[in-house]
């Protein structure tokens, strides 16, 4: 999320008549009034849900994550023309996308989606070196790749905090 959400509210309120808008907006999730990020990320968790449940886990995750990331770019480009900005914050579908992302390294489990989540929105919302410089790409492709990236960070955070937690080594 790039740009504030306060900044004309009409816009957010503009009537979605495209499907692929409202694939942008999480399906309306994008949309809430605070947050939207974090909202429309809520959706990747029942999407790794279903994707685990029919077997496609660990490195299977990678050609649905380019998939994912090959139909974003398009769904992105038209939520940012739609609401006639660079990386509206309603558009959530790179969040969502992006998500699968985190469990390539790490099962899918209660325990490490509330971990992943926590992760993931921290590096998607703090955005360090290097993520941020590649949201400045155009178009879909911008809007979708530094979610991307902060999902690679996090599934790597993510695998060594479980190594952690596997090796028995806890800081008392």
């Amino acid at each position: 999320m790039t740009e504030p959400i306060i900044a004309d509210q009409t816009v957010r309120h503009r009537p979605i008549r495209d499907g692929r808008v409202w694939l942008a907006v999480g399906l309306g999730t994008g949309l809430s009034p605070f947050a939207p990020g974090t909202f429309g990320t809520i959706l990747g968790l029942p999407l790794v849900w279903g994707l685990s449940s029919l077997g496609v886990i660990g490195l299977w995750l990678i050609p649905v994550t380019i998939l994912l990331f090959a139909v974003g770019v398009p769904i992105c480009s038209s939520g940012a023309k739609h609401f006639e900005r660079k990386d509206p914050p309603w558009v959530v579908f790179d969040e969502i996308a992006a998500f699968p992302i985190l469990y390539i390294l790490s099962p899918f489990t209660i325990t490490t989606a509330i971990l992943g989540f926590i992760i993931f929105r921290f590096f998607d919302i703090l955005k360090p070196w290097p993520i941020k410089r590649f949201e400045k790409l155009a178009g879909g492709v911008g809007i979708m790749i530094d979610d991307t990236i902060a999902a690679v960070h996090s599934m790597i955070v993510l695998k060594i905090i479980l190594m952690i937690i596997a090796s028995g080594y806890v800081v008392n």
